[in-house]
């Protein structure tokens, strides 16, 4: 049974979608103005993994990412640059598929764009409504959503609407009726892009973009709606605000926040100007490393970028890799029953970890613990054709979690040529070189290689 930790009710909860079979999901994706960094990866990867494990569960999954093209930052960039900020957008935006795909996360079902004549068109529909009911204003060009209207206002981030108004003051010139409200609708300025509706020209706020990608391409409710846990307040909660109070319904069942990645500590972010861009780190690294830096931990806590946990992430790969090498024997001559039992298990046992809130760190244990049991086999005299339904099983699981585990270029020779070293140093011991025996070994080991000695010769294994 899926579990899911729901932020709205703070609990884990059974999952059950709307509709038998078929899951509609809305994640919130970049506002386009700069490189994406790896903090924008993290939360791609998070729920990309979320969505893998759900169709690995048999569900039908429409998934929607956004792509926020108009806003103050895209603006103020393409102006500082002298650029038209639909051109500034649009190439962020096929530079972070890109990286997307570098990644190798799936491509959404759909990405819808704020300024899209769909989106703009539900925009306005939804504007109208709101100011029909009630729920909003118009002044000055501008239109405004009364979050004292709405009753349930701050039921996600668990503020309280009375205490964040009597913090809060009108500031001098502003012609909001309460200092809470939000623009869902902004007048034009000189030199902006902008739309012309009944109360004027401009463009929309960036809280009911959202709302009408998110109404337009997959209904009134979906399942799951997920994005960073620094979007919870106030962009969340604007968005169901506006949405229950245009459509009178539940805006999502499960609402799911990845935590933040941190570098020495604080979060990584534009505004604070601490990057790392998914550009740079993988010039250094491949796309498995981020992949599995977010397996490694929850995905709702925080996540420390440090060389330390780089280096960690690199290391498990490595080991899981040296699962699927090859066995040096021909014939069979190693007992294999406990890695039949470990094969059978361990599929149970990565969907009991990831069926309680997607524990990819639990699920990760499990398949090291095959990996072990593959490499003690072969190590042992198993075959290929005793170790290949294990094999195979790693195979699926790892797919589960979207890690490609490919090999570098010409990493295929890899064993042959640590064959044809213990070659050259069994020859060097037969020659009683002992330190140049031992520098071998020692070298091999440095490469994560383990050499043992017996009466019978030499053999290796990866560490």
């Amino acid at each position: 049974m899926l579990r899911l930790y729901n932020t709205q009710t703070r609990t884990k909860e059974e999952f059950q979608p709307l509709e038998e079979g078929k899951v509609r999901m809305y994640v919130c994706g970049p506002t386009v103005y700069d490189n994406a960094h790896v903090g924008h990866a993290m939360s791609a990867l998070v729920f990309d993994i979320v969505r893998r494990y759900l169709q690995y569960r048999g569900y039908d999954v429409k998934f929607a990412m956004n792509f926020t093209d108009v806003d103050d930052k895209i603006i103020n960039r393409a102006s500082e640059k002298g650029v038209d900020p639909f051109d500034l957008a649009e190439g962020y935006i096929q530079a972070y598929k890109e990286h997307l795909d570098d990644l190798n996360i799936l491509p959404a079902t759909v990405n819808p764009r704020a300024t899209e004549p769909k989106t703009m068109k539900q925009i306005l529909a939804m504007i109208e409504g709101l100011i029909e009911k009630g729920y909003a204003y118009t002044v000055n060009g501008d239109a405004y959503f009364r979050v004292h209207k709405d009753d349930d206002y701050g039921k996600l981030s668990g503020r309280n609407l009375d205490e964040m108004q009597a913090g809060a003051r009108i500031a001098v010139g502003d012609i909001k009726e309460n200092a809470s409200d939000f623009a869902i609708w902004k007048n034009a300025k000189e030199g902006e892009p902008a739309w012309e509706t009944p109360w004027g020209s401009g463009r929309p706020g960036w809280h009911i973009e959202c709302s009408a990608m998110c109404l337009h391409e997959l209904g009134e409710s979906i399942d799951i709606h997920g994005g960073g846990n620094d979007l919870i307040f106030p962009h969340h909660e604007n968005e169901i605000a506006q949405s229950e109070s245009f459509t009178g319904k539940s805006f999502a069942r499960y609402w799911m926040h990845n935590g933040m990645l941190q570098l020495s500590g604080e979060k990584m972010s534009k505004s604070i100007g601490n990057l790392v861009t998914i550009e740079d780190f993988l010039k250094d690294h491949e796309g498995d490393v981020m992949r599995m830096l977010v397996l490694n931990g929850n995905y709702r806590s925080p996540l420390a970028f440090t060389d330390e946990s780089i280096s960690a992430a690199e290391n498990g790969l490595k080991r899981l890799k040296s699962g699927f090498r090859p066995a040096t024997a021909k014939a069979a001559g190693a007992e294999t029953e406990a890695l039949y039992a470990k094969t059978a298990s361990t599929r149970d046992a990565f969907t009991e970890a990831m069926d309680d809130d997607i524990n990819t760190a639990g699920a990760l244990g499990h398949i090291f613990e095959l990996v072990r049991l593959i490499n003690a086999s072969r190590d042992t005299g198993a075959t290929d054709e005793q170790l290949r339904p294990a094999q195979n099983t790693l195979r699926e699981l790892t797919s589960v979690l979207g890690l490609e585990l490919k090999e570098k270029e010409g990493s295929g020779d890899t064993d042959k040529f640590i064959n044809l070293l213990l070659e050259v140093r069994s020859e060097v011991r037969t020659q009683k070189l002992w330190a140049l025996s031992d520098l071998i070994r020692d070298k091999l080991a440095a490469l994560g290689v383990t050499v043992e000695d017996s009466k019978d010769g030499s053999s290796w294994r990866w560490e």
